[in-house]
């Protein structure tokens, strides 16, 4: 389908009122949400919306109030923004903000309750142990196996991620995901092909994007790969068979419902090459927005132009929390 841009009509803009386009924070992507925010903050005024850019990460929740803004549309990623502390705030604010609400949000970010959650709902997701200084790790990696992934569980954007070769080289991929997090997450490594589902919508009406495939050079996607050089390779819709691609979006749906997710989100699949199953690494409930940006591509490929994705989920904007 074309990619094309359908402008808002002048009443269509302003019923969205001052919108906030909340960028920056003080996580450690925060150079990729201010990349992620000037692009939907330009996307919005180009439609007409009256849309302003706030950096929590230097500015007040007192300000943020005083802004009165009408609704929020939030490229915040990874602690303070994507985890369900700034969701909870905004719910006493009384100011609706896009994606999910607080309770989806936490669990999203941490990658061990969220594993649990799938399994329980017999969704797959590769083995794993959660690991502390205490941990034998000669037995997690019988246990596992290698190579085995080693990272922080609240962590986003591939961030202290090491591949772990050698048992020998375990404890320092330890220290590194222990120097971000209080607790480190050892996680079967899956050899195929890696993957990535957008979805739209909240409950019932939640939907999956064309499935974009990642090939990145010599199979390492790291945090330059993903968004500083353009020697990674992207196919969507990716080049699969029909009944992969199904069911690999339908689990992907089913993975975002069962963390209660709202509005969109992003759930990363991994496709094991021995047999083609796939298996679920994580889901991010407010993914990127960059140029090099994987729901945009998604949205594209259904011909949802990048300003339309963005009034869609500004559209979306709610408060989650039942009112008393």
């Amino acid at each position: 389908m074309a990619d094309t841009i359908q402008f808002l009509s002048a009443q269509e803009a302003q019923a969205f009122g001052k919108v906030g386009v909340l960028f920056g924070g003080r996580s450690a992507e925060r150079d990729v949400s201010l990349m992620s925010g000037a692009g939907v903050l330009a996307a919005l005024q180009s439609q007409g919306i009256a849309a302003h850019a706030f950096d929590p990460g230097q500015r007040t929740l007192a300000e943020l109030a005083a802004e009165q803004f009408d609704r929020v549309f939030i490229a915040l990623h990874g602690r303070f923004g994507e985890d369900g502390s700034l969701q909870g705030a905004l719910e006493l604010l009384g100011i609706p903000y896009t994606g999910s609400g607080v309770m989806a949000s936490s669990v999203g970010m941490d990658k061990i309750t969220t594993k649990i959650l799938w399994l329980a709902e017999n969704l797959p997701t590769p083995k794993y142990a959660v690991l502390n200084a205490d941990s034998d790790l000669d037995q997690v990696a019988a246990d596992l196996g290698l190579p085995l992934i080693v990272k922080p569980p609240h962590e986003g954007s591939t961030i202290g991620i090491t591949k772990v070769e050698q048992g020998a080289d375990f404890k320092a991929a330890y220290d590194i995901a222990a120097a971000l997090d209080d607790s480190v997450l050892a996680e079967e490594f899956v050899a195929g092909r890696e993957f990535t589902v957008a979805v739209l919508g909240s409950g019932a009406a939640a939907r999956a994007l064309p499935v974009v495939e990642i090939v990145a050079p010599e199979g390492n996607y790291d945090y330059q790969n993903k968004y500083f050089t353009d020697d990674t390779r992207y196919f969507c819709p990716a080049l699969l068979d029909q009944a992969i691609t199904d069911e690999m979006q339908r689990i992907a749906v089913q993975a975002y419902r069962s963390l209660g997710c709202q509005g969109w989100g992003r759930v990363d699949v991994l496709l094991r090459a021995a047999d083609s199953k796939s298996f679920l690494l994580e889901v991010n409930t407010s993914p990127g927005m960059t140029s090099h940006s994987l729901v945009p591509m998604a949205a594209r490929a259904e011909g949802i132009s990048y300003e339309a994705l963005c009034v869609e989920i500004l559209r979306s904007a709610s408060l989650k929390l039942a009112k008393p």
